[in-house]
């Protein structure tokens, strides 16, 4: 009884001290704001491509809470910058602009989001970037604060696909094996124009959708040229169509200044390395003559994906070549033909180097390697097979003409890292030779023939299990020490005689794409 009059009373008294409760009062900011940066460096973005959102944090230091008259950007509606005040966007014609009256508590703080999309071209003429700049201006009784806004806008040549007068976007249907029999696909996208089939490095190319080269065309890429894809992007090479990467050696092997580079098209530092920003280089069967020399491929879903014509020596040559961050694979072969040397790949979703479906692969001082960890991965770093399963569970054949990896470095956090899977009706043909290999068994589950690795038909002078010591696997260094397993291991072959930083090789060779070095401590 005395413990529920005891609520009653409780519940009485703050019914009447709730009742004589003021409102808070808010005294007009006097301009002692904190703010979390006094310049917000909003990071490089293209003309007319959205940035990223970044944030202000404003604080009231005081025991009084305020009322801040007025917070806007100095340019007004003229301003390329729009603001969120703490959830709020603003009203009428200066809408994200400006805003007024806004209460910040005492000893409390508030979020300002900042974004920003920049026409180049009304600002400046005949330059291929610009910075561009504003002020947040916070008005007090005493004056003003202000926080500066900067960000560096870049030029670029676009390549999007056209519309219709009813806003339908131009598509592009192929074949995607080249036999005319039930395998068409279509994609956004377009055929680049003639005046379009070279790629210089004046500016740089954002392509939306797919760029595709038509038949008997050949698409140039010229040294130093940057090529970046939004979502859902890519190239395409169709049937007798050509690629020429005519990427040069780099004097600094930090800036690349004369590779060609294929990458998204977000160029703030959050999406530096993050995979899947766009789709692959598509090179459709029928297509010949591809050559990719001294390229970067980042952060795709395919890096390369070569179709068909397992028979042409020609289909594609790629040579002192790096591909890292493939959602997917790095390099995809299905019945290909793919000559490859001093290629360097990691972190792919699945497999680094997958030659499916048979083909004709020849790899000569390559490190293909897979450090991917963004989630358990089922795949090896390289995979071959003579087979192709379709949505039916059909399974189709085509022979493994070749696949021969020679000095090369086959690693990766994951064990085994290669499966070889062979359909024993079609040929399967394939060969390591002074190579380093990771291949770990302990529960001798790889017992067929193509893994007696004491046959000198498929084996031969295999360093198994013996950690390279790449610099920084994880973030894509994988130059090997002195005194790697895999330094002078190699035999003197392949066409190149230097490796991919353009250094002479050693004779014997250090196995992989690069001489082996003395590490920086």
């Amino acid at each position: 009884m005395k413990s529920s009059l005891y609520i009653v009373v409780s519940l009485i008294a703050l019914v009447f001290w709730s009742s004589c409760r003021q409102d808070f009062i808010f005294t007009p900011s006097s301009g002692n704001l904190n703010f979390s940066k006094d310049t917000v460096y909003l990071d490089t973005v293209f003309s007319n491509i959205g940035s990223s959102t970044y944030t202000l944090k404003v604080y009231n230091t005081s025991d009084k809470d305020i009322l801040i008259p007025s917070i806007k950007l100095s340019k007004g509606q003229d301003s390329n910058y729009r603001m969120n005040v703490d959830g709020l966007i603003g009203n009428g014609a200066l809408i994200g602009k400006e805003f007024e009256n806004i209460e910040l508590l005492a000893r409390d703080s508030m979020y300002v989001f900042i974004e920003t999309t920049i026409d180049i071209f009304p600002l400046v003429e005949n330059e291929t970037q610009f910075l561009y700049t504003d002020v947040i201006v916070f008005e007090s009784t005493s004056g003003v604060q202000n926080v500066e806004l900067v960000t560096l806008v870049k030029d670029a040549v676009f390549i999007f696909p056209n519309r219709d007068a009813e806003g339908v976007i131009e598509t592009l249907t192929f074949d995607t094996d080249g036999d005319g029999v039930d395998n068409e696909t279509s994609v956004k996208g377009r055929f680049l124009q003639d005046s379009e089939l070279t790629f210089t490095n004046n500016k740089p190319y954002v392509v939306y959708g797919y760029a595709a080269v038509g038949d008997g065309k050949t698409l140039n890429i010229n040294p130093g040229a940057r090529i970046h894809f939004h979502e859902d992007s890519g190239l395409l090479i169709t049937n007798n169509a050509s690629l020429h990467v005519n990427g040069l050696p780099s004097l600094d092997l930090e800036l690349l200044e004369n590779e060609v580079v294929f990458e998204g098209d977000r160029l703030e530092p959050l999406y530096e390395d993050i995979p899947g920003q766009w789709q692959t280089i598509w090179l459709l069967s029928g297509s010949t003559d591809n050559v990719i020399n001294y390229a970067t491929i980042k952060n795709g879903t395919i890096g390369v994906l070569s179709d068909g014509n397992q028979q042409d020596p020609t289909k594609l040559e790629i040579n002192n070549s790096q591909v890292y961050n493939q959602s997917n694979f790095g390099i995809l072969g299905r019945g290909t033909s793919i000559t490859a040397e001093n290629i360097v790949i990691n972190n792919s979703g699945l497999s680094s180097f997958a030659g499916t479906f048979g083909g004709n692969y020849n790899v000569t001082h390559s490190t293909i390697v897979n450090y991917w960890t963004s989630s358990f991965r089922q795949f090896p770093s390289i995979l071959l097979n003579n087979f192709i399963v379709d949505a039916e569970n059909t399974i189709t054949t085509n022979p493994l003409i070749a696949a021969n990896f020679t000095n090369c470095i086959i690693y990766g956090n994951n064990s085994p890292e290669l499966l070889l899977e062979n359909d024993d009706s079609e040929d399967f043909n394939f060969k390591f030779t002074n190579s380093l290999v990771y291949f770990d068994d302990p529960n001798g589950n790889f017992t067929s023939i193509e893994y007696d690795f004491s046959d000198t038909i498929f084996y031969e002078n295999i360093i198994f299990n013996n950690d390279p010591q790449f610099k920084d696997a994880y973030n894509n260094k994988l130059n090997i020490p002195f005194g790697s397993p895999a330094e002078g291991a190699g035999i003197n072959y392949g066409n190149l005689t230097k490796d991919i930083t353009n250094s002479t090789r050693n004779s014997p060779p250090d196995l992989g794409a690069f001489n082996a070095i003395e590490f920086d401590d």
